[in-house]
Parts: structure tokens; C-alpha cells; sequence
């Protein structure tokens, strides 16, 4: 069933890739027309996503009780990796110029606001498996992407590697988190009506996650 499950979470990666390819301002990046201005918008709206990025993975660990213990404990070991990475973030934006102010009191855009949602609210469920589908998505996104943005990005908005730091840090590092993901699926995809939450969550997580980087050229 395991094997199903990624078949099919592999289907869903196809249209989450197809529809970032539509999302204008990584078309611009792969046109070669992004700029400085368009990075820092992305950091700016990205940050809002990721400083919740913990809270909503140490919610899941804390819904799972006793019977999932070994997830839980995986879990919260991905939590610990998660928790700062905002901070490496900001200093990008920093890097670039910016005011640290200005990206600390950032507002969520409106796809930002309806993945923390649902992601917040699935989590908050009993023992919320479905929840490594979201993972899949993104931690595919800087297992996948991650480095090849920041080199187009250090080439179009003319910064260096300080102002990269967090696509860098995640396009090295998601690899090592994808394992943890294929290591949760064997454990909790043992049925079909798990195998559809999973498959549901990362579908959604990936069309919310397209949404909120569309926001950027409509704020």
C-alpha cells in the first residue's frame, strides 16, 4: 500500500510542479526577468509561512498518542530542524537590504493564511497521518527546487550566496528529511482510506502553497 501511496502522491508532485510553472513570479525567474524587488516580496511572504512551519509539526506530534509513539518521536525530531529556519531566512532579506522590522511584522497574504488553516487544523486531529502528505510537498519543494532558485536568483538579483542561505540550507538538507518521510509512509499507509487522507492533504497542501505564491502579484 506504501508503494501505491507514493505512486500516487508522485501524480499529485506532477500538477503541483505544473501549476508553479504558471504562478507568475517563478515564471519570471525562469524567463530570466526576476529581480531584487520580486526577491524580497517572496522572502518577505515566505517567512509568514515558515515561522508556522513548527508550530503546526510540533501540533501533529503532540495528536498522535501512544499506539503511533515511533512517529511521534520522528515527528519531533523534524520539529527541532524546523524551528529556527526562519531566522536564516530573515537574514537573507537583510542581506539584500532590507529592514529586519519590516519582515519580522509581516502580514500572511491570503494563500499564506488558508495553508496555515488547514494545515493548523488537520494537525490538531487525532493522530494526523494524513499530515506527512503536506511534508511531501514541501519538503519535495527544497529537496527538488531549492538549489536551482538560488542560482537563478543570485544571477537575476544580483546578490550572493549570504542572501541565499535559506534555499541553500533547505535544498541541502530536505534530502535527509525526504527520508524520514519514505520511513513515516511505510509505517502509516497500511490501508486504503489512509492512503487517500495522505494522497487528499498533499493535493491540497500543494494548490494552497501555489496559491500563496500567486498572492505575490496581487498584493
Amino acid at each position: 500500500m506504501a508503494q501505491e501511496t507514493l505512486r500516487n502522491l508522485l501524480r499529485v508532485w506532477l500538477d503541483f510542479e505544473m501549476r508553479l510553472g504558471k504562478v507568475p513570479v517563478l515564471r519570471r525567474l525562469d524567463l530570466g526577468t526576476f529581480t531584487r524587488k520580486d526577491y524580497m516580496r517572496l522572502l518577505m511572504n515566505l517567512r509568514q509561512q515558515v515561522i508556522e512551519g513548527s508550530r503546526w509539526i510540533t501540533r501533529a506530534a503532540s495528536s498522535f498518542d501512544r499506539s503511533h509513539a515511533q512517529l511521534r518521536s520522528i515527528v519531533i525530531g523534524h520539529a527541532k530542524d524546523e524551528h529556527k529556519d526562519y531566522e536564516i531566512l530573515e537574514k537573507d532579506y537583510v542581506a539584500l537590504g532590507g529592514n529586519k522590522d519590516d519582515i519580522v511584522g509581516g502580514e500572511r497574504n491570503l494563500g499564506s493564511e488558508a495553508l496555515h488553516a488547514f494545515l493548523y487544523h488537520r494537525a490538531s486531529l487525532p493522530n494526523p497521518i494524513d499530515m506527512i502528505g503536506a511534508m511531501f510537498i514541501i519538503e519535495g519543494l527544497g529537496e527538488k527546487m531549492a538549489n536551482s532558485w538560488a542560482d537563478k536568483i543570485e544571477e537575476q538579483a544580483e546578490c550572493g550566496k549570504e542572501a541565499t542561505r535559506f534555499l541553500r540550507y533547505h535544498g541541502e538538507n530536505d534530502e535527509t528529511h525526504m527520508q524520514r518521510f519514505y520511513e513515516m509512509l511505510n509505517m502509516v499507509a497500511i490501508s486504503e482510506e489512509r492512503s487517500k487522507r495522505i494522497v487528499k492533504t498533499a493535493r491540497v497542501v500543494g494548490r494552497l502553497y501555489a496559491m500563496q505564491l500567486e498572492e505575490l502579484d496581487i498584493l
